[in-house]
């Protein structure tokens, strides 16, 4: 019995120093909207991410505010009709990578990748399966991926005074470079 807990102990103190964990405050995310009278983009330079290559784990973090849109009348609308940046600061994906298994992050490569867990935006949550490559490097992984969201998924409604500006479903890239922890 000792030496059964004495085993256990030990697996569990020992797997986080050979665990491959990966991170970054500097991702980006980008959303393109394609509606019939107006295109929409933005871009975040500030998406925290984290990466355990053992697990699986994938965590996301982006505060909505620093989306960066080309006029600035569209970023304020952004922040404060649509997504309410104030009431809800942040959107983030909890999930896990689904083919762990056929990635090698100990090698140099691209590597198609799937990954499912739970999207929140506004306050609302739904799973999500996102398709994507992670690119090993000998610096890091690269993560890339293009997917589509409805908003009105998360609750976000588009006023009749902007229909067909606003895209119902918005395209979502994100290009995020994970550097290992040490």
């Amino acid at each position: 019995m000792k030496k059964s807990i004495l085993s256990i102990l030990l697996v569990i103190l020992v797997t986080p120093l050979f665990a491959q964990r990966y991170m970054t405050k500097a991702g980006q995310v980008s959303f393109y909207s394609d509606a019939p009278l107006e295109k929409i983009e933005a871009l975040n330079k500030q998406v925290n991410c984290a990466m355990d290559t053992e697990s699986g784990l994938f965590v996301v973090k982006i505060l909505m505010r620093s989306f960066v849109f080309e006029k600035a009348l569209m970023q304020e609308h952004f922040n404060e009709e649509y997504v309410e940046s104030d009431k809800y600061p942040n959107a983030t994906f909890k999930g896990k990578i689904v083919n762990l298994k056929d990635i090698k992050f100990s090698s140099p490569g691209a590597y198609p990748a799937t990954i499912e867990g739970d999207l929140t935006i506004h306050g609302k949550t739904r799973p999500v399966k996102v398709k994507g490559v992670f690119t090993v490097t000998n610096d890091g992984i690269i993560a890339r991926a293009r997917f589509y969201l409805k908003i009105g998924d998360y609750g976000i409604s588009i006023p009749g005074a902007v229909t067909g500006k606003i895209a119902e479903k918005v395209e979502i890239t994100p290009d995020i470079y994970l550097k290992p922890l040490k």
